[in-house]
């Protein structure tokens, strides 16, 4: 009897590390063991086979097997007419259980399977077993995209990496779409087409099918019609075919390539489309003096600013220092060196909605703007952890300066993160010697009250609040904490609270005339809330007239 063992090359393969059948080591060749605790299924390794993937459940797979019976007469052979078997797992193709053991094979291992024989011309009693021994030559992995048999996406070439499209992303694909009969009712040119995935193309779930794709993925579909033309079909006409009612279509497709697209800040308004990859893991990040080239534009391509292009010297700024459009500054933080991107930039973002006359044409109110960019260098901000106790104080001091310029310029937002970054070099980590901790702590103090500055200046009352709070666990009778508190809890009405905090200010200074001044207010405020109270209580317990309870009948 010829089996696949007398096959067999003489020099195994190498085994594959982390194959593991329920958390045990790797099995070895010539190793049996059973396959899962509560299973007859046992599985003894014949040769390894090649990488780490198993298929799954609905895999087509294509097998050499040979089964032999409890006295070891062969049954079964596709090795006799060298015509392996193709088959999909887990729909009753082979014998029984059988599939649970090709599952976890690898490309070219073979194994032999111990499991007990059933009816079917197999000669058996209650304690007998059948082996078969399986070669798995190759499978086809097979993906219900919408998990309802509506779409089968069979994978007939891996791509590369694990990187999929996403919504936002712009990729490049070609197709072919025929009917059940052949009939070729769509196709793309050679070089294949680009969109944008949110944007939709060709049917409505086509998109989500590209989104399972991997960068030179191919595979072939079938699209049910109600996720294709369902019962409208397609009318002929601008150079498309027609599609009949309720078509089932084959779609061969490749996801040639895509361009990432990052939403930057969130809101859909500063998008950047990365059309080269840079290099390395780190990004420029906050802080990072740039070296960039760049050409910007309008959205009908006119030309309105050039930087680091022909003649013109590349452009270099600090990020997070507002020396360009918010958008770009923002996008620009987020660029690895070497990468090129096209930047889009909404209004609000670049020069809003007023005219802005640039080096050589005018940015009219309302414009959005592209920017087709390239990192070129950078230099990152140094962290609090690289530098050493004395640097840190001098960083610290320097950033509180300059949210102290921002701070009088109306820059408020700015200047509060002027302030938390200047608070951070100075953090309490216990790298200060005695006189050092004293002006660390003294900054972060200063840098804490001027940031709830900041926050009571924007209305963002909790913030402020918060900020307060901690310069009081440090200095429990800071008079500017206690009072810029105090103006925050009148704003969020915690009028008790704001009561408290003026008055432990007026213990320490009684005669702070701007203290003198809230009081008042919140004396007034106080007023005010005890007439509302008072009015409601008056209205909810005042005694139903006879008149007014004929009216809520």
């Amino acid at each position: 009897m010829a089996v696949l063992s007398e096959v067999m090359e003489d020099d195994e393969l190498d085994e594959e590390p982390g194959e593991v059948i329920e958390s045990a080591p790797p099995q070895k060749v010539g190793e049996e063991r059973q396959l899962g605790s509560n299973s007859s299924l046992k599985k003894k390794l014949l040769k390894n086979g090649h990488g780490w993937e198993t298929p799954d459940f609905n895999d087509q797979v294509t097998v050499h097997y040979v089964g032999t019976s409890p006295n070891g007469t062969k049954f079964d052979s596709t090795r006799d007419s060298d015509q392996p078997l193709a088959f999909t797992l887990g729909q009753g193709k082979v014998y029984a259980g059988l599939d649970h053991g090709i599952i976890t094979m690898k490309k070219g291992e073979v194994a032999l399977f111990t499991l007990p024989a059933e009816s079917g011309g197999v000669p058996h009693d209650s304690n007998s077993v059948v082996q078969f021994e399986v070669e798995l030559i190759s499978w086809i992995k097979v993906v219900d995209v919408c998990k309802d048999g509506g779409i089968i996406k069979k994978i007939m070439e891996k791509g590369k990496g694990n990187e999929r499209p996403g919504d936002q992303d712009e990729v490049l694909v070609k197709y072919q779409v025929a009917l059940v009969d052949g009939t070729v009712v769509a196709e793309t040119p050679e070089a294949g087409v680009e969109f944008h995935v949110k944007d939709g193309h060709l049917f409505p779930r086509f998109p989500k099918v590209v989104m399972t794709m991997t960068r030179g993925e191919k595979a072939e579909l079938v699209v049910q019609s109600q996720y294709a033309f369902g019962e409208k079909g397609r009318e002929a006409g601008s150079g498309l075919h027609s599609i009949p009612p309720n078509s089932v279509l084959h779609v061969n497709i490749e996801l040639v390539s895509f361009k990432p697209v990052i939403n930057v800040t969130g809101d859909s308004m500063v998008l950047k489309k990365i059309v080269k990859e840079g290099e390395g893991a780190f990004t420029a990040g906050e802080g990072a003096n740039v070296t960039v080239s760049y050409t910007a534009m309008l959205e009908d391509g006119t030309v309105f600013e050039k930087g680091g292009i022909g003649e013109t010297q590349p452009v270099k700024f600090i990020t997070d220092e507002e020396q360009v459009i918010a958008g770009l500054d923002r996008a620009v933080s987020t660029m690895k060196k070497g990468e090129r991107a096209i930047i889009s930039i909404h209004p609000d973002y670049a020069f809003g909605n007023v005219e802005v006359r640039r080096d050589l044409a005018i940015v009219p109110p309302g414009s959005n703007v592209v920017y087709d960019i390239e990192m070129m260098d950078f230099i990152k901000e140094k962290a609090p952890w690289e530098l050493n106790s004395n640097e840190k104080i001098e960083v610290a001091g320097r950033k509180k300066e300059e949210g102290n310029l921002l701070f009088k310029g109306g820059k408020y937002h700015q200047a509060g993160k002027k302030y938390e970054k200047a608070a951070d070099f100075v953090s309490e980590d216990g790298s200060f010697g005695d006189d050092e901790h004293k002006l660390a702590k003294a900054l972060r103090v200063t840098c804490w009250l001027n940031g709830a500055a900041c926050s009571l200046k924007l209305n963002d009352f909790p913030g402020a609040i918060k900020l307060c709070s901690q310069v009081l666990d440090v200095e429990l009778y800071n008079v500017k904490a206690l009072y810029r508190r105090a103006q925050a809890f009148i704003e969020t009405g915690d009028y008790l609270l704001a009561d408290v905090d003026i008055k432990k200010v007026l213990e320490v200074d009684p005669h702070n005339r701007e203290v003198m001044i809230i009081k008042r207010k919140l004396k007034q405020l106080q007023a005010d809330s005890d007439k509302k109270d008072a009015k409601l209580y008056e209205n909810m317990f005042a005694p139903k007239t006879k008149d007014s309870s004929m009216a809520t009948k």
